[in-house]
């Protein structure tokens, strides 16, 4: 299905399943690929994506992904192949750590740590889900948002749209003054089709989409807006936590709030939450902000 020129739907999703569907080139060495059409710098996601799958298929498949932080160190090519050397840190009785770097160029672009898990037993609670939120259904979509403000499509245009992507609030790219100020930047999400049923390729697919909306929250809080007449901005570093199972091409809840922001860099965290009140992950994250023109 398409939306114009724009992939979207299961077309959109088969295209992401190649992007991160790396091709080994050693036994701890992998080569993943950008979108052909993207922006001009490779999206964060994307990397922090590759580099999980990288690192995930040198883990036992019984061990599972329960946390990574990342660091993004220069821009990524989209028209250049990303290698990603893993490194084996330690294999314990029960977890397992590697390390993951992104290069192009023989310059790190990203690394990421990353620890793996076997099943245990053991305390459970968790905070509670927004209750003063709509359901998805009754959120707009990403193209009912858009076609309000035609001059800042921009490069969504032109991407394909593997996410379902509901803002319940305005969104960072609407036009300046359009956007009041809201301590929360909440949006509904879900893989806009079918996925395999690997918890590693879900996990992969859920870090691909917490870099989309995380950093609007700090603009959020102040109602400024990204692009001209308001601010660019780049990430610094991602940290994401899996609490439970999930499934990425289900509804859940990206629960996003700004607790600082200092020194032309913002602090950004995230709460997952799925349709029936089950925290499954939190994320945060650093990133540069910028007065555009400045």
């Amino acid at each position: 299905m398409t939306d114009g020129r724009v992939a979207v739907g299961q077309a959109a999703v088969d295209q992401l399943l190649e992007v991160l569907d790396l091709d080994p080139t050693g036994e701890m060495t992998f080569r993943g690929m950008s979108p052909p059409v993207g922006p001009q710098r490779v999206y964060g996601g994307q990397v922090a994506g590759q580099a999980l799958v990288a690192a995930g298929r040198t883990v036992d498949p019984e061990r599972f992904v329960h946390s990574l932080h990342g660091y993004f160190v220069r821009p990524g090519d989209p028209v250049e192949p990303i290698e990603y050397q893993v490194e084996n840190i330690r294999d314990g009785r029960s977890f397992s750590v590697r390390r993951s770097v992104a290069l192009q160029h023989d310059k790190p672009i990203f690394f990421m740590s990353a620890s793996f898990q076997r099943a245990e037993e053991g305390l459970d609670h968790q905070a509670t889900s927004p209750l003063d939120v709509p359901p998805p259904q009754d959120v707009p979509t990403m193209t009912d948002r858009l076609s309000r403000y035609p001059e800042r499509l921009g490069i969504w245009g032109q991407i394909p749209r593997p996410i379902d992507v509901r803002y319940v609030g305005e969104p960072g790219w609407v036009r300046p003054g359009d956007r009041p100020a809201d301590p929360h930047q909440r949006v509904w999400m879900r893989i806009d089709g079918k996925l395999p049923d690997d918890p590693l390729l879900h996990a992969c697919a859920l870090t691909y989409a917490s870099d989309l909306t995380l950093l609007d929250s700090v603009l959020s809080a102040h109602g400024e807006v990204w692009g001209p007449g308001g601010l660019v901005g780049a990430s610094l570093d991602h940290a994401l936590w899996f609490h439970r199972p999930f499934r990425a091409d289900e509804w859940f809840l990206y629960d996003c709030l700004s607790p600082s922001a200092s020194g032309a860099r913002g602090l950004a965290t995230g709460r997952m939450f799925t349709t029936d009140g089950r925290q499954i992950a939190s994320a945060v994250q650093e990133g540069l902000l910028r007065r555009v023109g400045a």
